[in-house]
């Protein structure tokens, strides 16, 4: 299982994200607050994720701005659902929960990762892959459901605040 850690955190830098496969430190991700952009670094290789063109994507740091190799894109706001392509590979991104924001990750009928998140008060998103899939994928899809999270917290924040105001 792949697990989002808190910044700063296992030796990386203030701002840094590492991420945790079964308690060591197997890439790291620095995502933005303010956008839904990050970096993250898979072994050896950087990839920037960034949203361009209402779709979620990841290139390598070295190919040209509008070049991607990882894309997601929501397909139903009200079903919660998304499609992702990774390299080639079709994947439909599935809620398991509203309430928990977990999701399933399903490319040609068969279960390839299900998302969780780590609990408490200030929880992280987690992700339980199949062996085969690419550590890059993984971690694009750890970024995914990042962004899922804070965009489903912004919406929860928006309204909460509309009623509030409305109610005074």
């Amino acid at each position: 299982m792949l697990e989002l850690g808190k910044a700063g955190t296992a030796g990386t830098e203030k701002g840094v994200l590492p991420v945790f496969r079964d308690g060591s430190v197997v890439a790291t991700l620095r995502a933005s607050d303010w956008k839904e952009a990050a970096t993250a670094v898979v072994g050896d290789r950087e990839w920037l994720f960034s949203k361009r063109k209402g779709e979620l994507r990841g290139r390598w740091a070295a190919e040209p701005e509008d070049s991607a190799r990882l894309r997601a894109r929501q397909t139903s706001m009200w079903k919660g659902t998304w499609t992702a392509d990774l390299d080639g590979t079709q994947v439909q991104v599935q809620s398991l929960s509203y309430w928990k924001g977990t999701h399933r990750f399903v490319s040609g009928g068969r279960q390839v990762a299900e998302s969780g998140s780590t609990g408490g008060w200030s929880p992280r998103p987690t992700l339980s892959p199949e062996p085969d899939l690419p550590l890059d994928h993984q971690v694009f899809l750890l970024w995914l459901e990042l962004v899922i999270s804070r965009r489903n917290t912004a919406a929860v924040t928006a309204a909460t605040t509309a009623g509030a105001v409305g109610s005074s």
